[in-house]
């Protein structure tokens, strides 16, 4: 039997089953699909056609629900979908072994490692919930006090809430809050040296660290890449973790940005503590285990509601 299928959709079937199924004739540069020859009996086959299906229309959805929330269920998806538990499983199965997501208990997350997600997908991860958290951060700086802004997408959302505050002097080493901030005539921005990361817009390195010695800051606010349930803030860049933790040695007041997604991945290099924070802006309750600490360490901990309309 013979189906007309697309390249993308075959390729990982092809590859995990070749004995069983052979394509016919190669795939040319301006073609997107090409016929596949089943070696094996109807019942067999609709099962093939049923995994390429899962490929080609739910493991792009899986994956941008998983980049949007942080993480994915098996009951969730099972629920979206409209399939089986065993269905999805099976198709958490096949992005966990293309590496596209990393199995948890009960789902998936985004894989963890060494290097950060690319800053255009960190950008639309969890948008809605940074954009809440920021408003409720921005609730919380007064007006005509010294702030320092550091990197990531959750700080640059803090910028963009901070355009109607009056008399701020604003140090940064994130050429987007610099940016984002010029458009406030009643705030004074000053931008550290540093190595530029082109990616992000970031400054980092000792000359940043340098530069941030020379100010005691009223308040910082700062983002992380990861934070674990025993209350290490962490991230991936080396020069980025020394920056950050000169920031802190460098302020009175320090609040932490990080949604509920940041606690489904690790990095490897640490930050500070929880219980150096003043204030923890999330967009869910945190784990009970998590809660009891910031609450033994006296760090508040602000929840962000979405505001609907």
């Amino acid at each position: 039997m013979f189906l007309f299928v697309p390249y993308s959709a075959a390729s990982m079937i092809l590859k995990a089953k070749r004995r069983r199924y052979e394509p016919i004739g190669g795939k040319e540069k301006n073609f997107s699909c090409f016929f596949v020859r089943f070696r094996e009996s109807p019942a067999k086959i609709n099962l093939v056609k049923s995994q390429i299906m899962s490929q080609t229309f739910r493991h792009p959805e899986i994956l941008e629900i998983a980049r949007r929330e942080g993480k994915v269920t098996v009951e969730g998806l099972a629920r979206h979908f409209d399939v089986t538990l065993q269905t999805i499983r099976r198709d958490l199965t096949d992005l966990a072994d293309a590496g596209r997501l990393a199995r948890v208990h009960g789902g998936a997350v985004l894989p963890s490692g060494t290097t950060n997600i690319d800053y255009e997908e960190r950008r639309s991860l969890k948008s809605e919930a940074k954009r809440a958290m920021a408003r409720a951060c921005a609730r919380e700086i007064p007006n005509g006090i010294s702030l320092f802004l550091n990197l990531g997408t959750s700080t640059e959302a803090v910028a963009q809430e901070l355009l109607h505050h009056k008399n701020l002097m604003v140090v940064t080493n994130n050429m987007n809050v610099a940016n984002i901030l010029a458009a406030n005539s009643d705030c004074e921005i000053f931008v550290t040296g540093g190595q530029l990361r082109r990616a992000d817009g970031g400054l980092v390195g000792n000359l940043a660290a340098e530069t941030i010695r020379q100010f005691k800051f009223d308040l910082a606010v700062i983002g992380c890449s990861a934070l674990d349930l025993e209350g290490d803030i962490l991230d991936f860049d080396i020069q980025e973790v020394s920056v950050s933790q000169t920031i802190l040695r460098q302020s009175r007041k320090t609040f932490l940005m990080a949604d509920q997604s940041k606690l489904s991945r690790s990095a490897p290099a640490r930050i500070a503590s929880l219980a150096d924070i003043d204030g923890f802006f999330t967009d869910q309750p945190p784990p009970k285990v998590l809660a009891t600490l910031c609450e033994k360490w006296r760090t508040k901990v602000v929840i962000a509601h979405k505001e609907i309309g």
